[in-house]
């Protein structure tokens, strides 16, 4: 299992209609195949950027979401409320303390 750190930063005025399209979508991703988890993360000193943190089993789980209808209708939408360009980072967890 791996994780995947996604950073988006949106223009003020768009935050609600990113927030709105989350709410309607977050799980159909959550529930994509290899899935394992889903966290949405908003900046305490930037309310434009948000962080999206999910788990999933493999790569190819990964992928076959990334090449799925759902996520091409969710990035195709929420792309045109960015207002830079989006990171992502895939990682290993190391170490979990609860």
């Amino acid at each position: 299992m791996f994780v995947r750190i996604v950073k988006m930063s949106f223009h003020e005025e768009k935050i609600p209609d990113f927030l709105e399209n989350f709410e309607s979508v977050k799980e159909k991703i959550r529930n994509a195949e290899g899935n394992r988890f889903l966290e949405l993360y908003q900046d305490k000193n930037d309310k434009c950027i948000f962080f999206t943190y999910s788990y999933w089993e493999s790569e190819a789980d990964l992928e076959n979401y990334r090449n799925s209808e759902l996520f091409n209708t969710v990035w195709d939408f929420t792309k045109k409320l960015f207002n830079a360009k989006p990171e992502a980072w895939s990682v290993d967890k190391l170490v979990s303390l609860k």
